[in-house]
C-alpha cells in the first residue's frame, strides 16, 4: 500500500506554517476544486478530498502534534481519525465538518456556530394614492391620509401567545431561528419553515390576533407637500410602514401624487400656461389686460397689432421649482387669442360692416394684406 502525500505537501505550506496560512491554504484548494466546478471531473474531487484530509490535521493542534512526530502511522495508530484510513467518504462529509470555512468562501453559512441567531425583519413598505387639486400641487400643502397598517397587537405585546401562555423554544431548530438543509454538495442555512426564524413557536395563540403578533388597523397621518410637486412623484414617509419584528424597524409609507386637472390653467413644468381671449379692437390697438394667475390677478399690456395666439411669458408667475440646486419659479405663459361674438347689437353690426367696406377696399388695392396678395398673385 502507497503511504499518502504529506499534508503540507498537499496544502502547499511550510511545516512551521501558522493557522492562519494552513487556513489560506487549504480555502485557496477548496475554491480550486470545489464539486460544483469540476462536475464530473473525478480528479478534482479526489484532490478535494485530500485537501480536506490534510486540513482537517493540520488544523487541529493535537492532530498536528501527532503528525508532525509520528506521521500518518502515528494517527492512525493514535486514533486520529484523520489519516489516510478513513479519510473523507464524500463532498457531504467534507461541508458538514468544515461549513464555516465554505462559508467564507461561498457566502453562506454552513455550521450552526455561523450566522445564528433569529434573523429580523424589517416591516413592510407601504403605499396610499394622495389626489391634490392644481392649486395645492402648486403652493404646496398639509394633508391628512388614512392608512391601514399591521401593527403590535396589545393583547400579547406582538410574540402572538395568549397572556399566560408564553413562547416555547422551537424544538425543530433549538430556538436558532434557521435550519440545515443540503442541497448537491452544499449544506445551507435556511429559515427554520416551523417557527418562521422566530427561535420559538405558540401553543397557545393569541385570541385577538390568532397568534400573528400584529392586527390591522387604521392610521392617519398628517403628510406635508412640498410646493411645485405634479402627477407622479412619490413622498416617502419614513418609519411609517407596518411594523418589523421586535427589534426591526419599521417600514416606510409612499406617498402617490396625482393631481387633478384646472378649468383654467395647465402646467409643463415649471411654466403654467392659461388662454385669454382678448377682442378684435384690443389685438388691432393694443390694450391693457388682466389674467388670472396662481398667486392672484396680473395685469400686462399687449402691443397694438397683436396677433390671435401670441404667447406673453410672465417672467416668476409659475410654479416654483423643487430641490436640487435651481431656485425661483417657472413663468406663466398667456397665450392670447381674438374671441369672436357670435351676436352683436345693430350699432355693433353698422361698425363691422363699415369696416368690412373697409378692408374690401384695400383688399382690392392690394393695401390690406399686401404682403400675402402679393405672394400669392407673384
Amino acid at each position: 500500500m502507497d503511504e499518502p502525500r504529506d499534508y503540507y505537501e498537499i496544502l502547499g505550506v511550510p511545516r512551521d506554517a501558522d493557522d492562519a496560512a494552513i487556513k489560506k491554504a487549504y480555502r485557496k484548494l477548496a475554491l480550486q476544486f470545489h464539486p460544483d466546478r469540476n462536475a464530473g471531473d473525478a480528479s478534482a474531487e479526489a484532490k478535494f478530498k485530500e485537501a480536506a484530509e490534510a486540513y482537517q490535521v493540520l488544523s487541529d493542534a493535537q492532530k498536528r502534534a501527532t503528525y508532525d512526530r509520528f506521521g500518518h502511522q502515528g494517527l492512525r495508530g493514535g486514533g486520529g481519525g484523520g489519516g489516510a484510513g478513513p479519510g473523507f467518504q464524500n463532498a457531504e462529509e467534507i461541508f458538514s465538518q468544515f461549513g464555516d470555512i465554505f462559508g467564507d468562501i461561498f457566502g453562506f453559512s454552513g455550521g450552526r456556530g455561523r450566522g445564528g441567531g433569529q434573523r429580523v425583519r424589517r416591516g413592510q413598505d407601504l403605499q396610499v394614492q394622495l389626489h391634490l387639486d392644481f392649486l395645492e400641487a402648486v403652493h404646496g400643502v398639509v394633508k391628512e391620509v388614512e392608512v391601514p397598517i399591521h401593527a403590535i397587537c396589545d393583547r400579547c405585546d406582538g410574540d402572538g401567545a395568549e397572556p399566560g401562555h408564553p413562547p416555547v423554544t422551537c424544538d425543530l431548530c433549538g430556538g436558532v431561528g434557521e435550519v440545515m438543509q443540503a442541497q448537491m454538495f452544499l449544506r445551507i442555512r435556511t429559515t427554520c419553515p416551523k417557527c418562521r426564524g422566530a427561535g420559538k413557536t405558540v401553543a397557545v395563540p393569541c385570541k385577538t390576533c390568532s397568534g400573528r403578533g400584529r392586527v390591522r388597523k387604521s392610521q392617519k397621518l398628517s403628510v406635508t407637500v412640498p410646493a411645485g410637486v405634479s402627477s407622479g412623484l412619490q413622498l416617502r414617509v419614513s418609519g411609517k410602514g407596518d411594523v418589523g419584528d421586535p427589534g426591526a424597524p419599521p417600514g416606510d409609507l409612499y406617498v402617490h401624487l396625482e393631481v387633478d386637472e384646472h378649468d383654467f390653467f395647465r402646467r409643463d413644468g415649471d411654466d403654467v400656461l392659461c388662454t385669454l381671449p382678448i377682442s378684435y379692437a384690443q389685438a388691432c390697438l393694443g390694450a391693457e389686460l388682466t389674467v388670472p394667475t396662481v398667486d392672484g390677478k396680473h395685469s400686462f399690456t399687449i402691443p397694438p397689432g397683436t396677433p390671435s395666439g401670441k404667447v406673453v411669458p410672465l417672467k416668476g408667475l409659475g410654479a416654483p421649482r423643487l430641490g436640487g440646486g435651481r431656485r425661483g419659479r417657472g413663468d406663466q405663459l398667456v397665450q392670447v387669442v381674438v374671441q369672436v361674438p357670435e351676436k352683436v347689437d345693430a350699432e355693433q353690426e353698422k361698425l363691422i360692416r363699415r369696416l368690412a367696406e373697409l378692408e374690401n377696399s384695400q383688399v382690392a388695392h392690394k393695401g390690406f394684406l399686401k404682403d400675402f396678395w402679393d405672394r400669392i398673385t407673384s
